[in-house]
């Protein structure tokens, strides 16, 4: 039969697309045990991951490559081993980043956002969204996400929202859900409050202002203050010194005038004050700082607030009043100078919040907000991570998580913002009546008034993202897929969101479902250049994702993330890398073209006169294959799946391609049953290695095995596994330690004598200048070793170069063959007899230095047996460590009898 040969290369852009549809058409993204099905057994475990929904604000970003690869594979992974699998898709509103990019769009026409008026402008990010939404999903299946996407969601869907409001009322029904003024966090350029963890803090250079506070009894005495920013002077309600500083006790109790408008206010006593910081009086202004809100409400202090929502000084503050204010503090500071309430100006290091999403300083200012208690939530969370329910990966995370949560603040939850949850509060125009309600009222309860308005308001963005593992699955409703799926398994996320949503998904699927959302949770790292350095458009060291893929393909891209990732720790990442990863999908193709091309030169069975066995390299093969199937298993338990990645490709490069095919040629030539022994361990190990690799590479393993799996189904039913040929690679099972092989210890040490061997004869080769195509004659020395050798006298010959007919191969020499170039590898004395002359001087002095690194790494041995490690350490690990002190004496051995020949 003749076999249909593949493409000389890998064609990823012919390939990937068409997989990708084949897949999702047979329905294999979706649980093999699915509540919507047949057959459907609520006993049987899922494994489910709800995606980190993308914000629908543009394309896709390094971030999305990197989440969408590690959970697809986590997913693929556990599909194989037969687990039902389900990843839940969909996408976020993202409030103020969407409402944000649709008003600069806007704005390059010349359009404002309050001249379009609400309806009109959130019916322009819907048209946005659908536009953004249906890309980004694109590009995620690009990335060969195997999602259901017959279970997509968005946050604004009817059936998140009323999980939204439920959440509310809920909250507001317990006494965890209040509005009222409270400090904070103001974006003047999005004209909203944002809460804690949505301002950076940057140190940039500033300045220290000194100034006078004059006492109001007109005695030119004055207090000396300091502050960083004197805008807010026009709001002081008092002057506090520390009630032990003896410099200011007979201030306390007295008035000073506020510089330039002359209001009086008291000077008070609290020990919050830094004696050491400035002058040690401290101005507190409690609508525009947060420690002076808190002191404002000790002492029982007026709030002046001197800003309005764009952050110009308003009437309380004049007569700088429609000052921006930083215009104000120069106006102010300069009148200050003149009026003699100048005392100094001082260079100082601020600590500057800016907004994480327009850039611009916050202003603490007094606002009416809703907030949660966030206490009574977080403490179920902290219990859940301390007692092991949800465990964080890796553990270090699970100190930073718990330190935030027992110092948790009240969260501030409205947004004044157009798009996003209406807050689902209403209020009666007629009687003041506050109606908090899951669905919108018709009637005031209180006065049956018709007149009622809906808070203007929306809800903070992580308030409804914080719902997603359960309101996908149906939540609040009692759904088929919530019963069987929730709660979820794994959370794999980035480790910069760990509060902005881990925590808050926890602490709401604790308070509302009674259970975790998730049992694990994986941290990644942010995606950083090859320098290390932060990628950004203004450095110029973007790398985009799909201009990678269209490049280099998915898989190129995939490998390198994954294989270059740890837990918790940043990547950095280059293309070059990517380029080597597209070099190994080639070489994982031309292995596969290697492997069917030998079906043609096999028999289709084996012949039982043929007496035949499975060779030294043929069980040295299968036995690394199961070991590394072992190890592979034990990594990916451990969640180490860079470096189980980094082993698949080790071997598959290093020994399976770079060894093994070259000896499988040998064995080939030989027909018979070694060719089909060989051909069926080629095709054992690169099936083992596909399936292994699947989860990291799912395009070219997929198609490489279906050209694979066709073939061998064609050329012979002893070629398939154990199980059979299944339909596809996706749900093919996934290798377990002990289905390739009983690991032979003895095979993988001889092969490993014999690669040592090679390895050193090659160095030689290279060393002295030897052809590379030349045939060299050679004694090989291989003590009780001699028969291995004898036995793989052809290997031997092939790969290291060596003429067979004036190959000997014998136990021990007496004396080096005369104008031999020598060396010894393992204990094993290797004689290349090249036709020149060597150089005495110059082969002693190799040998020499051969030997001194070699005594080197004895002495390195034996200092490290004769310590506590070989006590403490396992005694398997032990016993290698003496095995290859034995092999470093033999060879010490062997390198001394060649000098003394010389």
């Amino acid at each position: 039969m003749s076999y249909p040969e593949l493409p000389k290369t890998y064609d990823f852009k012919q390939t990937e697309e068409a997989l990708y549809q084949d897949w999702n058409e047979r329905g294999y993204f979706q649980p093999s045990n699915d509540p919507r099905g047949a057959g459907f057994d609520p006993s049987i475990k899922p494994y489910v991951i709800s995606i980190p929904p993308a914000n629908v604000t543009g394309e896709l970003h390094l971030g999305h490559a990197m989440f969408v690869s590690m959970e697809d594979l986590m997913i693929r992974y556990h599909r194989m081993k037969g687990v039902p699998t389900l990843w839940v898709p969909g996408t976020d509103h993202a409030g103020i980043a969407t409402q944000m990019v649709v008003e600069r769009e806007l704005n390059k026409s010349g359009i404002e956002r309050q001249a379009l008026g609400r309806e009109r402008f959130v019916e322009k990010v819907w048209e946005w969204k659908d536009f953004y939404s249906t890309r980004i999903g694109e590009q995620i299946r690009r990335l060969g996400a195997s999602c259901d996407w017959s279970r997509e969601r968005f946050t604004l869907d009817s059936g998140l929202s009323k999980a939204v409001s439920e959440f509310f009322v809920r909250l507001y029904e317990d006494g965890l859900m209040y509005r009222g003024p409270r400090i904070v966090n103001w974006s003047p350029k999005l004209r909203t409050a944002v809460s804690d963890l949505e301002v950076e803090y940057s140190e940039e250079p500033g300045f220290l202002y000194y100034f006078k506070y004059m006492l109001a009894d007109d005695s030119g005495a004055y207090l000396p203050v300091a502050t960083t920013r004197p805008e807010t002077i026009l709001g002081d309600t008092a002057v506090a010194v520390h009630p032990e500083d003896e410099r200011y006790q007979a201030y306390i109790g007295k008035r000073v005038r506020v510089p330039i408008i002359g209001r009086e206010i008291p000077v008070i006593a609290d020990t919050y004050v830094d004696r050491e910081f400035g002058t040690g009086a401290l101005k507190i202004t409690p609508a525009h700082d947060p420690n002076d809100y808190k002191i404002g409400q000790t002492h029982r202090l007026e709030t002046i607030t001197i800003l309005d929502l764009d952050a110009k000084i308003n009437e309380a503050g004049a007569p700088y009043t429609g000052l921006d204010r930083f215009a104000a503090r120069k106006k102010l500071w300069a009148d200050m100078k003149e009026a003699g309430l100048v005392l100094k100006e001082e260079n100082y290091t601020l600590n500057v919040p800016r907004s994480q999403r327009s850039g611009e300083i916050i202003e603490p200012m007094i606002s009416t907000q809703w907030f949660v208690r966030m206490e009574a939530l977080a403490e179920p969370a902290i219990e859940a991570v301390r007692n092991g329910t949800v465990k964080i990966i890796p553990d270090r995370f699970t100190k930073v998580y718990l330190n935030w949560l027992e110092n948790i603040q009240d969260w501030c939850v409205s947004r004044q913002l157009w798009w996003g949850h209406r807050i689902p509060v209403w209020y009666c125009q007629d009687c003041g009546e506050t109606i908090v309600s899951r669905s919108e009222p018709r009637t005031c309860p209180k006065c049956a008034s018709e007149n009622l308005k809906q808070d203007e308001d929306v809800l903070d963005t992580w308030f409804s993202s914080g719902l997603w593992p359960f309101s996908t699955l149906g939540w609040p409703e009692e759904t088929p897929d919530l019963a069987y799926f929730y709660p979820t398994v794994m959370m794999e996320t980035g480790y910069d969101i760990l509060f902005f949503w881990v925590a808050r998904m926890i602490m709401s699927g604790l308070y509302l479902t009674g259970e975790v959302p998730f049992t694990e949770v994986y941290l990644h790292g942010l995606v950083r250049d090859e320098h290390g350095k932060k990628m950004s458009k203004t450095k110029g060291n973007v790398i985009d994702p799909l201009t990678v893929m269209d490049e280099l393909g998915t898989d190129a891209l995939r490998f390198t993330l994954l294989v270059g990732s740890t837990a918790g720790n940043d990547t950095n990442l280059s293309v070059k890398k990517v380029e080597s990863n597209r070099n190994f999908a080639n070489k994982l193709w031309n292995a596969g073209r290697f492997v069917l091309s030998t079906f043609e030169r096999t028999p289709d069975a084996l012949d039982p006169n043929d007496a035949a066995e499975l060779s030294c390299a043929d069980r040295w093969i299968l036995s690394r294959t199961e070991t590394l199937v072992t190890e592979v298993n034990r990594l990916f338990e451990a969640h180490s799946y860079g470096e189980a990645g980094r082993q698949i490709y080790d071997f598959f490069w290093g020994e399976y391609a770079d060894w093994y095919l070259e000896i499988a040629k040998i064995q080939q030539a030989k027909g018979g049953n070694t060719a089909f022994l060989t051909t069926r361990t080629l095709v054992r190990v690169l099936d083992t290695c596909l399936r292994l690799l699947h989860p990291f590479t799912p395009f070219v393993t997929e198609a490489l095995w279906r050209h694979l799996r066709a073939a061998a189904i064609d050329k012979s039913g002893a070629l398939a596994p154990a199980g059979g040929w299944e339909d596809s690679l996706i749900i093919a099972k996934w290798p377990e330690p002990g289905t390739v092989c009983r690991v032979e210890e003895s095979a993988i040490a001889e092969m490993t004598l014999v690669q040592d061997v090679i390895r050193a004869i090659r160095n030689i080769r290279t060393e002295k200048n030897v052809k590379a195509g030349l045939r060299v004659p050679a004694v090989i020395a291989a003590g009780e070793d001699s028969a291995l050798f004898e036995g793989l006298r052809d290997v031997l010959s092939v790969l290291a170069a060596l003429d067979p007919d004036r190959l000997e191969i014998v136990r021990a020499l007496d004396a080096a063959p005369a104008g031999a170039l020598s060396t010894a590898a393992s204990g094993v004395g290797i004689y290349l007899l090249v036709a020149e002359d060597i150089d005495p001087k110059a082969e002693r002095e190799r040998l020499t230095k051969e030997l001194k690194d070699m005594n080197g790494q004895i002495a390195r041995l034996e200092k490290l047996l004769n310590s506590p490690f070989a006590e403490k350490a396992p005694a398997a690990v032990v016993e290698k460590e003496r095995e290859k002190l034995t092999v470093y004496r033999d060879t010490a051995a062997s390198l001394e009898k060649q000098l003394s020949a010389l």
